[in-house]
């Protein structure tokens, strides 16, 4: 019997020894409750957060706390010769566990999941009362802590707990290995299972019986053949799921559920192979944080991320930066084929012998809980961007493979010609600077040129990028990425990259932009995508996708010269209308000339217009265009020489004036004193259109509001919904300057996550809503001086002692 254990839990800041001392028999003398309230005791449930944060500004100090979670346990009689296991999702960072005082266990990793027996201390037929010191402190001795960290570790028990009452004989962990032929291997490990006998089934996704595992005595390994299976991809990833039980003396002891997919993976000299088929791999690194609530999330936000990542910004893949992330991130990406690297813990400090003793421990702890995940296919067993160690990097190595022979494993590191002790090279490039390549040549970073190469990380801390950065700046940042992705994707040798990162993060004072945030992501803290994130939904999303990167408005720029204008699109085409006439046709740019849908310069803003509306030959409106976008590019006093003598022949062949000059600049280019100009762009593809935009004076200002679902259901903990905010034109297009300030009202049966009043920042932000384990509904009302109120309505449903 396994049952969520998210309720009824007490927290407090504090840790004291007296509590230590506490017998449950005394304080049913008054009310629990009233005694943990009276000792400063908060009732939550889980995930939880040691402390929510602001989201800019924040003190890292905050967090990093002795504190305590008590949970009154009553334990029946019939649990008596059964085993009593209590498993913890994720604890941060080291947590020492207690039943009625006595110490069962501790975990020295924020990461990933561990478990403590409580059969030794508890009193059947009573109430017990377990109690977790938890430290969160970053001076502990464990990774990733020991030096500087570039992102911040937040604290508590931030993902669910389970109680477990098991019998005598149960499995202790299941490793499922399904290859491409169809072959699938069983490594089990069970407690007390000499005597029993295993049976059990595969099932597809309809849940129909495609395979049944007959009875016979329980063995550690058990292998398989299936016929006319469907193997997991990118594009088709066909889960399939495994149902064992264990049997002793005729009854049924224990059983065991999981899901896999049937699959290959392998890195060879010139690159990734998924099923035999070369994959170039494009992904974003991720932090599993978030505004306010840190690591504390439920599944619907992991989840979320997961297709975040994979439908809206169209990559194939995710580096979990810089730890093991939660299995409901896991299990979404497993559902829509989106490939995970994932690492331990650590960011470049290696620490003494019993610092890297806990760092070989991740590794077990990572690879035996997360190798049933079809979507991982490396394993980082380094620490990120340490030094060479071969005694403690073969030892990593050497238990990922023992545990799992089935997968490469990489160690991401950020300097050249490091001792390859793993399968891949994996490295952070950061050589592109704007002016140069996007990435370099895997012969000029490793001598291993047999070994598979990834790029692991790029940009990032290059440029910094905020959502409300100017104008040129966002293209900058935008570019930069298209880049690299252009560049990885010309080199045959190089089987993909990732780039620094997916969302802008929380860290500490010795980092980011001074108000504890790297504004590294192609989206903001808050989920909401930069110009940046349209390079990669070009790429991968099969929805029409067309983002301009310029507002078309001349006082953005210097000297009112528009400068560089790029479109992001999936399209084949981008046809420019300037007040409803036809400008010009654009295609992909050849400096990108390697991507799969390259960004489109729109290098002309003027078109035939002066043949149609000036009476201009075709020959002298182009020699006209050319000294108009000189005059723009430089001013009129500082042309180069060149241009003068085309100016001399339009002047003496073809009647142009001065005047004529200043008005045709004012008009096609500068539109100064001119009647406000609309651009339409939109997007063809396949001789259709599919998408267009339109950028003009901005004439009204409304509100476009995301919510990534509006039924909230709790299962095994709470539930929450993102509702992310823009502020647009009444064409959609994002207002990044605006300033205005939101007030959110919640009413009825749910509760709003963060401060009430919050700015928009690059005309953009978010909240959250949350349930309080409360069957009803709820609304929120989005309000703004001079815009018209947002409403949602929710439903919730509670936990199931409400059903």
């Amino acid at each position: 019997m396994i049952s969520a254990f998210n309720e009824e839990w007490y927290f407090s800041e504090r840790f004291s020894e007296e509590w230590l001392s506490w017998q449950v028999e005394d304080l049913l003398d008054e009310n629990i409750s009233q005694v943990f309230t009276n000792q400063g005791f908060d009732k939550v449930r889980l995930p939880h957060t040691v402390k929510e944060l602001e989201s800019n500004y924040c003190n890292e100090e905050d967090y990093q706390l002795l504190s305590t979670y008590c949970h009154v346990i009553d334990a029946p009689l019939d649990w008596q010769n059964k085993h009593v296991f209590v498993n913890f999702g994720a604890a941060a960072h080291l947590a020492q566990v207690y039943l009625n005082g006595q110490l069962l266990g501790q975990h020295k990793n924020g990461y990933t999941a561990f478990t403590v027996e409580l059969t030794e201390a508890l009193r059947f037929g009573q109430k017990n009362l377990l109690l977790v010191q938890l430290d969160s402190r970053e001076s502990n001795n464990i990774p990733p802590f020991g030096k500087a960290v570039d992102y911040l570790t937040y604290g508590g028990l931030y993902r669910g707990v389970s109680l477990e009452v098991k019998e005598t004989s149960y499995f202790e962990n299941v490793f499922v290995n399904a290859d491409k032929y169809g072959i699938l291997n069983l490594k089990l490990q069970a407690h007390q299972a000499d005597i029993c006998t295993i049976e059990g089934g595969v099932y597809d996704s309809s849940g129909q019986k495609i395979m049944s595992i007959s009875p016979q005595l329980y063995q550690e390994k058990l292998s398989y053949a299936l016929s006319n299976i469907d193997l997991w991809s990118v594009d088709s990833p066909t889960l399939y799921e495994i149902k064992l039980e264990l049997w002793r003396e005729g009854y049924k002891v224990d059983d065991y559920n999981t899901r896999f997919g049937f699959r290959s993976v392998e890195f060879k000299a010139d690159g990734f192979y998924l099923n035999d088929e070369k994959i170039k791999l494009r992904g974003l690194n991720r932090h599993q944080s978030w505004p306010y609530m840190g690591y504390a999330v439920p599944k619907s936000g992991q989840r979320l991320d997961a297709e975040i990542i994979k439908y809206e910004l169209g990559c194939n893949a995710v580096r979990t930066s810089h730890y093991p992330q939660s299995h409901d991130f896991l299990d979404r990406c497993d559902e829509i084929g989106l490939l995970v690297f994932t690492e331990i813990p650590g960011w470049q400090h290696i620490g003494d012998k019993e610092w890297q003793e806990v760092a070989i421990q991740n590794i077990r702890e990572m690879v035996e809980q997360y190798r049933n995940h079809p979507s991982i296919f490396i394993w980082g067993v380094r620490i990120n961007e340490s030094q060479d160690n071969d005694d403690f990097y073969s030892a990593t190595n050497a238990l990922a493979h023992e545990l799992d022979p089935t997968r490469p494993t990489g160690g991401v590191r950020n300097f050249k010609n490091s001792n390859l002790l793993e399968d891949v090279y994996t490295y952070n490039d950061f050589f592109h600077n704007g002016s140069n390549s996007g990435c370099e040549p895997k012969k000029k970073v490793t001598k291993n040129a047999k070994n598979g190469y990834l790029v692991s990380e790029y940009n990032g801390h290059m440029f910094p990028t905020k959502s409300y950065d100017w104008e040129g700046k966002r293209l900058e940042h935008a570019l930069r990425h298209a880049r690299v992705l252009n560049d990885v994707a010309a080199e045959n040798d190089i089987a993909g990259s990732f780039g620094w990162c997916l969302f802008d993060y929380h860290t500490h004072k010795d980092f980011g932009s001074g108000d504890r945030l790297c504004h590294h992501g192609v989206l903001d803290m808050f989920r909401n995508p930069k110009m940046a994130a349209s390079v990669y939904a070009a790429q991968g999303r099969d929805k029409p996708v067309l983002e301009v990167s310029s507002a078309m408005d001349i006082g953005e720029h210097p000297a009112g010269f528009l400068g560089d204008i790029y479109a992001f699109t999936n399209a084949d085409e981008v046809r420019l209308y300037k007040n409803k006439e036809f400008v010009k046709t654009f295609k992909a740019s050849q400096d990108f000339s390697s991507m799969k849908h390259a960004p489109i310069a729109i290098t002309d803003t003027i078109g035939d217009l002066l043949v149609k509306n000036e009476g201009l030959s075709p020959k002298a409106a182009e020699q006209v265009k050319k000294c108009l976008q000189a005059i723009a590019k430089h001013g009129p006093t500082a042309l180069p020489f060149s241009i003068y003598p085309t100016m001399a022949k339009l002047m003496l062949f073809n009647g142009v004036t001065y005047e004529k000059a200043e008005r045709w600049f004012g008009k096609y280019v500068a539109s100064w004193g001119e009647k406000a100009t609309q651009w339409r762009f939109e997007a063809w593809k396949d001789g259709v259109k599919v998408s267009q935009v339109i950028k003009e004076p901005v004439q009204k200002v409304k509100l476009d509001v995301t919510v990534d679902h509006a039924q909230l259901c709790e299962e095994d903990t709470w539930d929450m919904a993102t509702v992310r905010i823009r502020a647009v034109d009444q064409n959609g297009n994002t207002l990044p300057y605006i300033n205005r300030s939101l007030t959110f009202e919640l009413t009825g049966e749910a509760q709003l996550v963060g401060p009430k009043h919050v700015p928009l920042q690059g005309g953009m932000t978010a909240t959250y809503i949350k349930t309080i384990g409360k069957n009803g509904t709820a609304q929120l009302k989005i309000k703004a001086d001079g815009l018209e109120d947002y409403l949602i309505n929710f439903t919730c449903q509670g936990g199931k002692e409400n059903e």
